[in-house]
């Protein structure tokens, strides 16, 4: 990713939203998200100096269709050894083409290559497409649960944990 993309990965992000977790967390929420406000911010992320690592996924005929995002684990403030992806995203008209395997194979291979021993991430517990999405990928949850505020709701969310010595957690 190229910070010229971030307009893009910004449209796919809100979109990526918008379509998974209609239904799961407040439509005001979803409704008020800005592709320029998302840009904005992407464009300052990518400025500072950090461990997160952007990848995207392009097609010659669309440009950017997919994007996803790794590095450090955060918890209570502190970075850890294990990786986290921290985000990953499709335009929702291709959903299912294969595009969200590639991204998570890069991921995967370049979180494995920096020395990470696994990769978490957290998903809603209800967004089910993800959550089959994630285990095909072969994470699994490890108990881990937590809620975050969306516009005054509680939005739970459970952690998936997958290790990267190649066993896929199997």
């Amino acid at each position: 990713m190229t910070i010229e993309d971030c307009e893009a990965v910004a449209a796919v992000r809100v979109r990526g939203w918008r379509s998974a977790y209609a239904g799961l967390m407040p439509q005001a929420h979803l409704d008020a998200m800005s592709v320029a406000g998302d840009a904005e911010r992407r464009r300052g992320f990518f400025a500072e100096a950090n461990e997160v690592v952007n990848v995207v996924a392009e097609r010659t005929d669309l440009g950017v269709i997919g994007w996803a995002a790794y590095g450090p684990y955060r918890e209570n403030g502190a970075r850890l050894a294990r990786g986290e992806l921290y985000a990953i995203y499709v335009l929702p008209e291709l959903t299912g083409t294969g595009v969200g395997r590639a991204l998570m194979s890069e991921v995967l291979a370049r979180a494995a290559s920096a020395g990470h021993p696994d990769l978490a991430l957290w998903v809603l517990r209800e967004n089910a497409p993800a959550r089959r999405f994630y285990a095909r990928a072969g994470f699994r949850p490890d108990g881990a649960a937590e809620a975050f505020e969306v516009a005054g709701v509680l939005v739970p969310e459970v952690r998936y944990v997958r290790p990267l010595d190649g066993s896929g957690g199997r």
